[in-house]
């Protein structure tokens, strides 16, 4: 039975959110500074402890009717969206380096970035399940789509780091909209100059980002529902991964050549959702309750596979490497 969500929770858990973010920016990154890997780390299991803290101690209790199995979805469409924003924070980074953002001014472009992250993802999730809703059938061209884009990820190039900002129509439409400035002013978006606002190069960093999340969603939306239709679910979910994304980045970015393996983690991750999504009905006559377990085990099966994989060749490519450069 599903678990019952009333307006009061959806309440209760956005102004969660907003207060999360007011001490963020307002108390523990008042002041523009280099995020360091072991606080990074830090932040990254503190949101993960909060995501499995709602999981297991918080839904339980607060929420009527919610089962066990509520809690293996949730969890799953959770790792699932972390999982697909492993990528996107590769994207990030390179838009991070083509722009030469200084380090000490990169977790205000993601905090804001995260903002409008949240803002979009409830829009396309209150739109999905509304559309999933009136027309069920729309599930299985998310599940067809899913099979495609894991595909394509599959084929892929795995060493494309390219980032053109110039073929990005949004900013494109910026540059041509608003006047800007030809260098970086601060940790500034806006600024004023001859009684004129300006933007700031960083300003054009922000709508790469926001961009970028935004062709990630099209991945990650249709994908969260292949685990759960469940608006609330799916909402939460998303959440706590976005939450997280800031200091996961930090973590990941100094680690990109390490995980060479993942791409092709994650393409097998969509292409299993989308025929989970194809085929979801007679799964569910095969393995009943036991589906949204055979799911978690497999996504996060896939995804530890892929990150200890490709640590293994890259350890085993330094070594060839060194041993063809002895004497």
């Amino acid at each position: 039975m599903p678990a019952d969500k009333s307006p009061a929770h959806w309440i209760a858990f956005t102004a969660f959110v907003l207060i999360a973010l007011a001490l963020d920016l307002g108390v523990f990154h008042r002041d523009s500074r280099r995020v360091t890997f072991r606080e990074a780390l830090g932040w990254t299991a503190v949101w993960a402890a909060c995501a499995f803290g709602f999981a297991f101690l918080v839904a339980p209790r607060a929420i009527a009717n919610w089962q066990p199995g509520d809690t293996a979805t949730f969890i799953t469409g959770y790792l699932v969206e972390v999982s697909l924003s492993m990528d996107n924070v590769f994207v990030i980074a390179l838009i991070f380096r083509y722009f030469a953002v200084p380090a000490e001014w990169q977790h205000r472009v993601l905090f804001w970035g995260i903002i409008g992250a949240l803002v979009m993802r409830g829009v396309m999730i209150l739109a999905g399940a509304a559309l999933i809703a009136r027309f069920h059938w729309t599930l299985y061209l998310m599940g067809a789509f899913l099979i495609y884009t894991g595909f394509k990820m599959f084929r892929a190039s795995g060493n494309d780091d390219s980032v053109e900002p110039d073929r990005n129509p949004a900013v494109k439409l910026v540059r041509g909209l608003f006047p800007m400035t030809q260098k970086f002013e601060g940790e500034s978006f806006l600024v004023r100059h001859d009684h004129r606002t300006l933007l700031t190069p960083l300003a054009l960093v922000l709508v790469m980002v926001e961009t970028t999340d935004v062709v990630f969603a099209l991945d990650s939306i249709p994908a969260i529902f292949g685990v759960t239709k469940d608006p609330f679910l799916v909402f939460t979910s998303n959440v706590f991964a976005i939450l997280g994304l800031r200091s996961l980045y930090f973590v990941l970015a100094s680690m990109m050549g390490y995980f060479s393996l993942l791409k092709y983690g994650l393409a097998l991750v969509l292409v299993f959702i989308g025929a989970k999504m194809l085929g979801e009905h007679w799964l569910k006559q095969w393995l009943g309750d036991k589906l949204t377990n055979v799911s978690l085990g497999f996504v996060v099966g896939i995804i530890l596979t892929s990150m200890i994989g490709s640590i293994i060749l890259g350890r085993l490519e330094r070594r060839t490497s060194t041993a063809e450069k002895a004497p």
